[in-house]
């Protein structure tokens, strides 16, 4: 290079970059699955304060499925920068963004969305906290389409929300270069509805600190009862739902009669999802001793996940069925137990990965389901040592999203 080259050059280099300066990072959220339950709700906001926390200066789109009941409008309040695409507006974020981060889920959800993606601009992909079944997500077998196995070898990393998952994914040959543990996204959410919440406790004489939450939930979830689902009844898992009620509703029941009969606290049973109102009182409320039943609070209206989170913050602990809210509560440090069964996914078994294998429990073993009751109030009596427990794993989960969170700036343009 010559000298007047040289000079030219140097010259040019605050113009270039105060160019480069202006132009933001951006990114293509792809999350928001449905708003019939507050788990799945809670994947997005997780992954959009991780996101805030640890890449500030990312502009952040969310392309979303499903944002009714309420649900934009939580989410506008607590990420008011986040903008929201659809239509039109997802074409130019094809054009403008950076990179796409397919959000938590059940599965490589928007897989379609993905190959699109990738097709459309040939600009990179990461998938953050999945559980993998290995099986193929499309179910058009007359369009050809990449299979899921070959869309996950495709993105610059995966991270799969169980090791269960992780290492099916390896066994059916998946290449992505970087394929690891990564936390449910769902661990990471900050809503908070503190006043809706502290209204709810104290028209039921529920105090902070003095009450425990339970959820139940059938084998499969019976979607053809709710109106917006439109689905019709499925005859078969609707038999099993009812053959397994009794067998699967025993173990929370004997824990509910243990904690009242042994502590003070009180019990709110209460939904993850639409359908687990009435779940709640058939399986639990109506079958308990009338002397039992004075201490137990059933909730009979549904609820979004601020409210929720704001409550589980003031509880005891929360044991059950589901897996999101214990997800939420050891994400706030609140004790959670875990119970599952053979028709769940693997996502449960996350509980062993974070270390709170003993607050995970399989009913379809007679010896795990009779421990329930006993570890239930285990926790109930000891919370120093519970919250000490819930901590321990919230740290380890809080480490696992700053590393991952370092790998998603490392694909972005520097």
């Amino acid at each position: 290079m010559n000298r007047r080259h040289f000079i030219h050059s140097a010259a040019a280099l605050p113009f270039i970059s105060a160019i480069a300066a202006e132009k933001p990072k951006r990114l293509v959220l792809r999350s928001s699955w449905q708003t019939v339950n507050i788990g799945d709700i809670a994947h997005t906001p997780g992954v959009l304060a991780l996101l805030e926390k640890h890449l500030p200066d990312v502009e952040v789109r969310l392309w979303p499925s499903n944002l009714d009941n309420g649900v934009a409008e939580m989410l506008a309040a607590r990420f008011p920068k986040v903008t929201v695409i659809r239509g039109e507006a997802v074409k130019t974020a094809f054009e403008e963004c950076d990179f796409l981060l397919h959000g938590s889920g059940p599965s490589l959800v928007a897989e379609k969305d993905v190959v699109k993606w990738s097709q459309a601009t040939g600009k990179p992909y990461g998938v953050y906290g999945i559980t993998f079944s290995g099986q193929q997500a499309s179910k058009d077998k007359s369009k050809p389409v990449p299979k899921t196995i070959d869309v996950l070898s495709g993105a610059k990393f995966a991270y799969f929300r169980d090791s269960v998952s992780l290492e099916l994914a390896k066994k059916m040959g998946c290449t992505c270069p970087l394929m690891e543990f990564g936390p449910d996204g769902a661990f990471a959410v900050d809503l908070k509805d503190d006043a809706k919440a502290e209204a709810f406790l104290k028209a039921h004489g529920l105090e902070e600190g003095k009450f425990l939450c339970c959820i139940p939930r059938m084998r499969n979830t019976p979607y053809w009862t709710l109106p917006e689902k439109k689905a019709a009844l499925d005859e078969k898992r609707h038999a099993r739902n009812e053959a397994m009620k009794d067998h699967d509703g025993k173990p929370l029941l004997d824990a509910i009669v243990s904690v009242i009969k042994n502590t003070d606290l009180k019990i709110l049973l209460c939904p993850e999802d639409k359908t687990q109102m009435k779940i709640s009182k058939e399986m639990l409320y109506d079958k308990l001793p009338e002397d039992v039943k004075s201490r137990v609070v059933w909730r009979e209206n549904y609820w979004l996940t601020d409210e929720a989170i704001s409550t589980y913050r003031r509880s005891a602990g929360l044991f059950g069925h589901e897996m999101h809210s214990p997800i939420m509560c050891i994400g706030n440090g609140i004790p959670a137990i875990v119970c599952r069964w053979a028709e769940q996914t693997s996502k449960g078994f996350m509980w062993r990965d974070i270390g709170l294998n003993d607050w995970l429990f399989d009913l379809d073993k007679d010896d795990e389901l009779a421990r329930v009751a006993e570890t239930v109030l285990a926790m109930a009596k000891d919370p120093v040592g519970s919250k000490a427990k819930a901590a321990k794993a919230r740290d380890f989960v809080m480490g696992k999203f700053a590393a991952s969170m370092g790998v998603v700036k490392g694909q972005l343009p520097a």
